[in-house]
């Protein structure tokens, strides 16, 4: 109990050196080898709290706050569950719905404290439409992120709900522009660049007016940008969806969320799952169909060309 409290204190005090709080130079020499504060380097330099305009504006949720708006965190309130979290929604009193990420056990404390701080270093100063906002943390008796809840559920539920009718294509294409436009951003808006690693439907996510955010940072890596790339270990990610450079190198660059983008298009043409029952890749079956092989440009370039394809011939206008 005494060591849990220790490091409550460590996370707290790391947090309110991010969201803009004067901390000593004495007292950051003072906990220099404590894990947490270790870990405080690389969440400073990502909210770089020292310009105004980029200062985090998320807060730090109490306890019991999030176990009431999640019905102390009911199962009839969990509406994901992955490898390293899982997501509960929840109604805030003043009627505003969130949800709720809660990091579940890792191989050790340490590493779900730094899995925990390297997402809340990399989603804290993201600021677009078709990215999803944070809006807090709480690390009272365990670690949660708190997001919009986004109403809409995730572009994988609609487009493969076999009780709803199929997807208009013009929505379709507004979820892949509005989808570009957020991956756009996290390579070249933000003030460091950020590869999301695990870009797929699932991880796409609807507003109440259909606006597409990307979600789910729990693998995003950061490059400064002196760097061409990073080389990452382990492979992690969605089958289907890893390009072959990462994939077989662990090589990551723009280029790896390029090719995950290139087969969430495949998938928003298709309708086909990026793997389907029989194990088979949706890549396999376009080689297939094509009698070709793709690299990741290719694979962009041609799901893009298809979809415009698609769209034009529907509405017989141009898309532009």
């Amino acid at each position: 109990m005494r060591e849990l409290c220790k490091k409550s204190r460590s996370l707290k005090r790391l947090l309110s050196v991010t969201v803009g709080r004067r901390r000593s130079r004495d007292e950051e020499d003072t906990h220099e080898n404590a894990s947490p504060v270790r870990e405080s380097k690389q969440v400073e330099l990502m909210l770089d709290v020292s310009s105004p305009s980029l200062k985090p504006t998320w807060r730090c949720f109490s306890y019991n706050e999030v176990h009431k708006a999640t019905n102390g965190f009911h199962q009839d309130n969990l509406v994901g569950r992955g490898g390293h979290a899982e997501v509960y929604r929840g109604v805030m009193e003043d009627g505003r719905a969130i949800a709720v990420k809660r990091m579940m056990r890792a191989v050790t404390d340490e590493q779900r404290e730094k899995d925990f701080l390297t997402e809340l270093g990399t989603v804290g100063h993201v600021r677009h439409p078709n990215v999803s906002a944070l809006l807090g943390c709480c690390i009272d008796r365990d670690l949660h992120l708190i997001f919009e809840f986004s109403s809409r559920g995730s572009v994988s539920s609609n487009l493969h709900d076999e009780n709803s009718p199929p997807m208009a294509w013009k929505l379709r294409y507004d979820i892949a522009v509005g989808t570009a436009r957020g991956l756009h951003y996290l390579h070249t808006g933000c003030q460091r660049r950020i590869i999301h690693r695990d870009i797929k439907a699932s991880n796409i996510l609807l507003t109440t007016s259909f606006e597409p955010q990307i979600s789910d940072f729990g693998l995003a890596k950061w490059l400064p940008s002196e760097w061409t790339h990073r080389a990452v270990a382990p492979i992690e990610g969605t089958f289907g969806c890893l390009a072959p450079e990462y994939f077989m190198h662990g090589i990551v660059d723009e280029k790896t969320d390029v090719f995950a983008f290139g087969v969430f298009l495949l998938e928003i043409i298709s309708g086909r799952k990026p793997v389907d029952g029989s194990h088979g890749s949706l890549l396999s079956w376009v080689d297939v169909s094509c009698s070709t092989s793709f690299d990741s440009s290719t694979c962009f370039t041609l799901s893009l060309a298809l979809f415009l394809q698609s769209t034009t011939k529907i509405n017989n206008s141009a898309i532009f």
